[in-house]
């Protein structure tokens, strides 16, 4: 397998689990079978495309998703980007603070965080970046097992 992959999804939710499932089988082809990479990456990348489609998006059916894979230098890196206006990712509240009210967002923020070694945003907030280092397999990262 080439160790690059590019393709965009309707902006249908039904859409992600055979994405993701794509995506996931691109890797063990490119034999890319790191422990966190079946339960880290595969968590993060369907929150990152549900809060594009569902957030970016706004739902609109009309809109579609861009995913960017690519294997390099130890890691694996995943782009999401959707067609919306963006957003301040650090205005999005803490959901593990107690006094958060009822219904707010933000825990697909967290987990990518939690679980990724690095997320980025582009300036725009349209465009997430996913990087798990696959040379650090430890099964522990920053306090999540895989």
């Amino acid at each position: 397998m080439e160790r690059q992959l590019v393709f965009d999804l309707p902006n249908e939710l039904d859409c992600i689990e055979e994405a993701v499932a794509f995506v996931m089988r691109r890797c063990a082809q490119c034999e890319v079978v790191a422990r966190r990479l079946r339960l880290n990456f595969r968590v993060s990348l369907t929150e990152a495309l549900a809060n594009a489609m569902i957030y970016g998006n706004g739902s609109d059916p009309t809109k579609r998703v861009r995913v960017e894979i690519r294997i390099e230098n130890g890691a694996i890196q995943a782009r999401v980007t959707d067609e919306g206006q963006g957003f301040d990712p650090e205005v999005v509240p803490d959901p593990t603070l107690p006094f958060l009210p009822q219904g707010e967002g933000g825990r697909g923020l967290f987990l990518m965080r939690r679980l990724m070694d690095e997320v980025r945003y582009n300036d725009r907030g349209n465009s997430v970046t996913l990087v798990l280092r696959l040379d650090d397999d430890r099964g522990l990262q920053n306090g999540v097992s895989a």
